[in-house]
């Protein structure tokens, strides 16, 4: 343990300490309900731009740090956890919705340029 020279603990020493005695005393509610203020306060706290900046943020921490096989790996592990949670009428709505969005935003150019490519893509198989 770090204890100066006169045994006081350190600063370290007595956070740690009182992180110990903390967790020995909650469970997982308690630290459940003050996550969850803890996000409320936030919220009320910062704007949208806030949570785009920490995320952004974020993702360029994680690719800095992962190669392709931990983004295949997270995102087949999270494809077999909806289709866990999930029945065929939500992919229909999920589909339908997405197709709908697409429509929105892309013109008939956009379908023919898509429909020529996966027509090529056919021919070469």
């Amino acid at each position: 343990m770090a204890n100066n020279n006169d045994n006081k603990m350190s600063m370290e020493e007595r956070g740690r300490k009182g992180g110990q005695a903390t967790a020995e005393k909650h469970d997982k509610d308690f630290y459940q309900e003050i996550g969850q203020k803890g996000g409320e306060a936030t919220a009320e706290n910062h704007d949208k731009d806030f949570y785009q900046e920490i995320g952004q943020k974020g993702g360029e921490a994680t690719a800095e740090n992962h190669d392709k096989e931990f983004y295949q790996e997270i995102g087949r592990k999270g494809g077999e956890a909806t289709a866990e949670n999930h029945d065929k009428e939500f992919y229909q709505e999920i589909g339908r919705k997405g197709g709908e969005a697409t429509a929105e935003n892309h013109d008939k150019e956009f379908y023919q340029e898509i429909g020529q490519k996966g027509g090529k893509s056919r021919d070469n198989d």
